[in-house]
This record gives C-alpha cells, structure tokens and sequence, in this order.
C-alpha cells in the first residue's frame, strides 16, 4: 500500500513559529532572531514539510545533509545563507541536519508594508523557487552579514518605541542590498534556473494582479490558471495541494489579498474604487473576502498603517 502523504504544515505567525520550536514568545509579534542552538526541539511534522508565510533568512553553520526547497532538493554546506518567502515549502531530509548552529531572521509581511522594502523585496532573486543555489559567503562576507545581524538583534532586545521598526527596516533593507551584492557576484556567469510550476503560478497572478487584465476580465478563474500553466484545473490543484496544503483558488485569493494590501497603503483610492479594480462587481463581496483572510476590514488595515 502507498504510504500516504500528509499535508505540508501552514505557519502564519512568529508565535506560532516559536511554539513549533519550544522558544520562548517573541519578543516582537512581528519580527524575531532565533539563534540555531537556542532550538532544542521541535515538532517532527515541521521537518515533513511546512509553508511558512513569514520570509525567513538563515545561515545555517555545521548543517549536514538536504534542504527540500519547493520541489527540489539542495545541499547546504558550511557558512550558507538561504531565503524564504511566503507561501514556499520548506522540509528537511536528514535527523543529523537539525542539529546546526548559526541563526534565522523570521519577518511577518506586514511588518514591512508601507516601506518601500515591503515592495523592493519581492524583486530580490534570491527569494524565489527558481534560484536553485544557497548563497555561500565568503569569510569577509560573513563577518559583514553577521555585525548587520547584530544590530537588528540589539534593536530587538531593546524597548521597544516609536521609532524601533524604522531602524530594524533600515538593518533589514541593508542586509539585503549586500545579499544581493553576493548574489550577483556568486552567480553573475548563472544561466537562469528553469522555472517550475509553482514558480510559474506566483509569476502568473503577480502579473494578473498588477495588469488590466482583472480589470477587463474580472478575478480570474481556475480553469484560467490551469489553461495558462497547461495544466488540467484538477492536476493543477492536487499539485498545488501536495506541495503547499492549498488549492488553486486559495492561492488566488491569497495573490489577490497582498495585491490589496499593497494598493491600500499606497494609494488614496476608495475601498469601492480598490474592489472594482481588483475584478470585483460589488465592494461587499471584497470587503467580505478580505476580512475573512485578515480578521479586519479593509478600512480597519489602512488606517491601521495611517
């Protein structure tokens, strides 16, 4: 008989990263720094495979065996840094691989939206499916990534005011520039790695979302998607499913719900004007999907941020 496959397991917030690893809570509800050997134990089914919607950046020291990153499996040696984003699937191989030093930055989305970090992050490479590499750090390199680590961490552990999450997003933002910078450096001979269906699908309804197509043709479908990666709308979901524990229209809404957040802290539009731009006929109907996703109306998340 067939062993059956479980689901990947969904983590949507620091604190419940932090149960997962038997961690004290977090200091912050929206950012925190976990260093590797402070993690004594943690929930077998996170090793099987999870999606976490935070990005989480790593350098993982004395890691032994296979990071399972999507659909593929990679080796991480010695001084390697490694990017999540949300919604990706996480899983790792080996028992003798989780005992490891070094640290993980874990970052709630919503802890950088209304910075223009909250938009530039999306383009940085290194945070998607289709970059099959770790970033292997030089010693110099290394030096200079951990000294930014420890300054967001020296924010962290302060008290916290008004001014606390503009200087860890000023650390955040420079962490990432010099990532890019090794990035490119490390990989500028690279041929882009091949994209894969899940690579395609966030490519998709990135450009959906953002074109006049939700506009001209209302929210788009599943059997819109399933046609335009070549798929049949039932593979596309059972994939869709095995790899991140959501169906294609649960990956729709939630494309549609960040593009929503997006326009609604940094435009003036309407929540009207927003819901007929995003392909709704009536603003109920998207004030009600909204608030099922985010527990608060769309008014209640702009001012939020105003």
């Amino acid at each position: 008989m067939k062993k059956e496959i479980n689901p990947p397991r969904i983590i949507n917030s620091i604190s419940e990263w932090h149960r997962i690893a038997a961690l004290p809570k977090p200091e912050h509800p929206s950012i925190s720094l976990i260093h590797h050997a402070d993690v004594k134990t943690i929930s077998q089914d996170y090793w099987q495979g999870s999606v976490i919607n935070l990005y989480m950046i790593s350098v993982k020291k004395d890691f032994k065996g296979k990071m399972k990153y999507g659909k593929n499996y990679y080796d991480f040696d010695e001084g390697t840094m490694s990017f999540l984003s949300p919604g990706q699937v996480l899983a790792v191989e080996d028992d003798e691989s989780r005992d490891c030093s070094g640290w993980s930055l874990l970052v709630h989305p919503d802890f950088i939206r209304g910075y223009p970090l909250g938009k530039t992050i999306k383009t940085y490479g290194f945070f998607s499916y289709a970059v099959s590499e770790a970033l292997h750090l030089s010693d110099k390199e290394d030096a200079l990534i951990e000294s930014l680590i420890r300054n967001i961490e020296q924010e962290y552990h302060s008290s916290i005011d008004n001014y606390s999450q503009d200087v860890m997003v000023s650390h955040l933002d420079l962490l990432l520039n010099y990532a890019n910078r090794f990035y490119n450096r490390q990989f500028i001979t690279r041929k882009n790695a091949s994209h894969d269906l899940l690579t395609n699908l966030e490519a998709l309804l990135a450009d959906y979302f953002s074109g006049p197509n939700v506009q001209e043709m209302g929210l788009p479908t599943v059997q819109y998607i399933s046609e335009a990666l070549n798929v049949s709308p039932n593979y596309l979901s059972d994939l869709l499913r095995k790899l991140t524990g959501q169906s294609t229209q649960q990956h729709i809404q939630d494309k549609l719900i960040e593009r929503a957040k997006e326009i609604l802290t940094t435009t003036s539009l309407s929540v009207s004007e927003i819901a007929y731009q995003l392909g709704f006929e009536y603003p109920q109907s998207f004030n009600k999907l909204f608030k099922s996703k985010t527990h608060v109306s769309p008014l209640e998340f702009r001012q939020s941020f105003n």
